[in-house]
């Protein structure tokens, strides 16, 4: 551009020259003025390109932020999708939660009315409880009162601990020695504790045979070859008295200990004397 510029004023200087028209002054002032023009030409290309390089650089920046915004774009549909998939994870685990809380919540309405129920059974069973060691007691004073000879005189004791109550009969009162057969004295006091026990439904009674450790000896071995054989004897004659005399045998029990479960040592004879025995002990009715 510049190049045509110049071929411009050459014409036009030489068309002046030819003509002669034109002054001296007037081409001085025309190549001035050509001059300037020249140079605002060029300060103006100058600018231009500064602006292409300006532009080049703001496309550049476009291009960039373009590039972030889509980057953003992008974090912001994956922050979308995850609070989107967060929020179901939570209204899932909200809702299994609740499930588990409902579940909880019953099961322990559920503990809390079994509790109730056993509470309530164990308070019924103490009543029960009570009122059977009330019984005991009761059958305790009625056999010390009716009993006050024979327990003077030391042929019976009676023992009551815990609704357990234990009449305790030695054997010369019942029984002569070596044998099982109940003597008509012994009929007389059992029938003393009949009269009293036979009154009792809900107490199983059971009645033991007990023995010294002295061991069966002469012809008695033919009949009793151990004291096993002795106590069962002695202890089933008993129930069966009391059986006859009006008590349930459903209630009743012979049991023979034998030598085995002594309350004295067996070292003198009157030690021994107190391991021959019958127990009739009242149990509860299990």
């Amino acid at each position: 551009m510049m190049r045509n510029l110049s071929c411009l004023v050459a014409v036009l200087c030489a068309v002046f020259q030819l003509t002669g028209c034109v002054s001296n002054e007037t081409y001085r002032v025309k190549e001035q003025e050509a001059a300037r023009l020249g140079k605002s030409l060029e300060e103006q290309q100058g600018e231009g390109k500064k602006l292409a390089a300006r532009n080049e650089q703001c496309q550049g920046e476009v291009q960039r932020l373009s590039g972030d915004l889509k980057t953003v774009q992008g974090e912001r549909d994956a922050l979308a999708t995850s609070k989107k998939g967060l929020e179901e994870s939570l209204r899932s685990t909200a809702d299994s939660k609740n499930a588990r809380i409902a579940e909880l919540s019953q099961t322990l309405g559920e503990q809390q009315t079994e509790n109730k129920r056993l509470k309530d059974e164990l308070v019924r069973q103490q009543k029960l409880k009570e009122l059977e060691v009330q019984k005991t007691s009761k059958t305790y004073e009625d056999l010390l009162d009716k009993m006050k000879g024979e327990i003077s005189k030391g042929e019976i004791t009676i023992s009551e601990l815990k609704g357990k109550l234990t009449v305790n009969v030695v054997e010369s009162v019942l029984f002569d020695s070596g044998k099982a057969e109940v003597k008509p004295e012994g009929k007389a006091v059992l029938f003393k504790v009949v009269d009293i026990l036979k009154t009792l439904k809900d107490k199983a009674i059971r009645v033991e045979g007990h023995t010294d450790n002295v061991q069966i000896g002469g012809e008695l071995v033919r009949r009793y070859p151990t004291n096993w054989e002795l106590s069962a004897a002695r202890a089933i004659n008993v129930t069966r008295y009391l059986q006859q005399n009006g008590i349930d045998p459903h209630l009743l029990a012979a049991v023979a200990f034998g030598e085995y479960h002594p309350v004295a040592s067996n070292d003198t004879p009157e030690d021994r004397a107190k391991n021959r025995r019958i127990e009739i002990t009242l149990v509860s009715n299990e």
